[in-house]
């Protein structure tokens, strides 16, 4: 099954955001776990949560993706911003647990100006706090354009964090196409390479999910702007390639792209008649 989807809003909760999938065509989606720019979650709506089960089994809804807000950062200088990532983190996935089939994904962090190293540490001494042996939810580290201080713009920097943390086992890797490509990785020209690249680095069998974004800028341009499908620097072409990739075509794909839930269904439309 070619399981596409997009970002939808949670205001609404999670049978609403099953209604607007189904109607743009896609059988999988991602959300923010709260206000992406941060602040307040709402309360748990358990009779939603228990409609979604009920839905998402009709529907062969089989993964779904939770996304932590932008303002986190778990490797800041301040230690008081640190904190606010790591509680934030623990309190989503508590939640998430709820859904019983979704994963969570994360931006690694910025460095500010302390050095990759220094980032990578707290970045591990936060997930060995956050993660716990009885979650079944899987942590994503979301792979980075290298905007700034940001930490996982290479495979090898990802591999570190997994490297140095406790419960590897809970996480997993989600590949953003237009983050790798502005980040050096030429997906467009040499998909098979970069994936051999990131099956020697980090293992293939820890990517788990695909953000699937056209990018505004040219390679290695380290900018992280998002663009439609097929109207950006990566090209239908490409995006025909990765797919319907042996090493790519099972995973969820999860649109991010500037659109309303009318562009998604276009996208997803065009992701479809590509699929072989």
């Amino acid at each position: 099954m070619f399981k596409i989807g997009c970002h939808l809003s949670a205001s609404k909760g999670y049978v609403h955001m099953i209604d607007e999938t189904l109607k743009i065509g896609g059988n999988t989606f991602q959300f923010f776990t709260r206000n992406p720019r941060g602040g307040a979650i709402k309360d748990i709506n358990y009779a939603d949560i228990e409609e979604y089960k009920k839905l998402a089994l009709q529907n062969n809804i089989e993964i779904i993706l939770a996304h932590a807000p932008y303002t986190i950062n778990v490797c800041s200088a301040n230690e008081e911003t640190r904190r606010f990532g790591i509680d934030t983190m623990k309190e989503d996935i508590e939640r998430i647990e709820l859904l019983e089939n979704s994963m969570y994904n994360f931006h690694p962090g910025s460095h500010v100006g302390q050095g990759v190293e220094e980032g990578i540490r707290l970045i591990v001494s936060a997930l060995n706090e956050i993660l716990t042996k009885e979650q079944k939810t899987l942590v994503l580290l979301e792979t980075m354009a290298g905007k700034g201080s940001e930490i996982g713009k290479s495979f090898e920097e990802i591999r570190k964090i997994i490297d140095g943390v406790n419960l590897k086992e809970k996480l997993g890797v989600c590949l953003d196409t237009c983050h790798v490509y502005d980040a050096g990785y030429d997906i467009v020209m040499d998909l098979d390479n970069v994936l051999n690249k990131f099956d020697e680095v980090i293992g293939i069998d820890k990517l788990k999910a695909v953000h699937i974004n056209d990018s505004k800028n040219p390679y290695e341009s380290h900018k992280d702007r998002h663009e439609k499908i097929g109207q950006g620097y990566i090209g239908l072409e490409a995006f025909s390639k990765i797919i319907n990739n042996e090493r790519l075509r099972n995973l969820p794909f999860y649109l991010e792209t500037p659109n309303e839930l009318d562009g998604y269904k276009e996208e997803i439309e065009i992701l479809k008649s590509m699929r072989k």
